[in-house]
């Protein structure tokens, strides 16, 4: 194959039945790349970065999709529904919490958290006091870099958090999710014990 051409086939596999009346749905595409974007690719595969142009071309339409990049001004200004979304140095994140009373976390967490429950509310539909749509709202959080967030029975688990300040994150989660917490540890993973769950209503 030339160098710089990619051919895409996605379709479904054909049906059982008689050999003269199998029916093929195959459709491809072809992506004509400069020679460099071709190197690029090529680089990451030969680096390891990436197994194949397939799964990288999955991967990218996969960010694309979860990042609502289709509603990006780029470059400059990047939204998510009615946010607007910047990416920001966790060492930016920590100046600006080392100037915030220590008394005064667990609030400006719970308002970050109230922020946050209505632009998800806003723009795309979910209920975040609901608990059933909890695992949503914890795959919105991964995939705006929080952290890995997990439900454990009656306790929150959270891996590799881009806020250090427990009390912080504590008061965020309370605001988002329209709940009560106890935290457990200190230093990450984070574990935090729900006190009070959702009210009846948001089940």
């Amino acid at each position: 194959m030339p160098e710089g051409i990619i051919v895409m086939q996605s379709g479904e596999e054909e049906k059982p039945g008689p050999p003269m009346k199998k029916k093929e749905s195959t459709r491809r595409t072809t992506i004509i790349l400069e020679e460099s974007e071709r190197e690029f690719i090529d680089s990451l595969i030969r680096e390891g970065k990436e197994p194949g142009i397939k799964p990288l071309i999955s991967k990218m339409l996969d960010v694309y999709r979860s990042m609502s990049i289709y509603d990006w001004r780029y470059p400059g200004e990047y939204y998510s529904g009615i946010s607007r979304i910047a990416f920001v140095n966790v060492e930016l994140i920590n100046i600006l919490l080392q100037h915030i009373p220590e008394e005064k976390w667990r609030e400006v967490g719970r308002k970050m958290g109230e922020a946050t429950k209505i632009s998800m509310e806003a723009s795309l539909g979910i209920q975040t006091a609901n608990r059933e749509k909890w695992k949503e709202v914890f795959k919105r959080l991964r995939v705006q870099g929080f952290g890995d967030f997990y439900l454990r029975d009656k306790y929150v688990l959270l891996k590799t958090p881009f806020i250090s300040k427990i009390e912080i994150l504590a008061g965020f989660l309370e605001g988002l999710l329209d709940i009560k917490l106890d935290v457990k540890t200190s230093t990450p993973p984070f574990v935090l014990e729900i006190k009070e769950k959702p009210d009846s209503t948001n089940e």
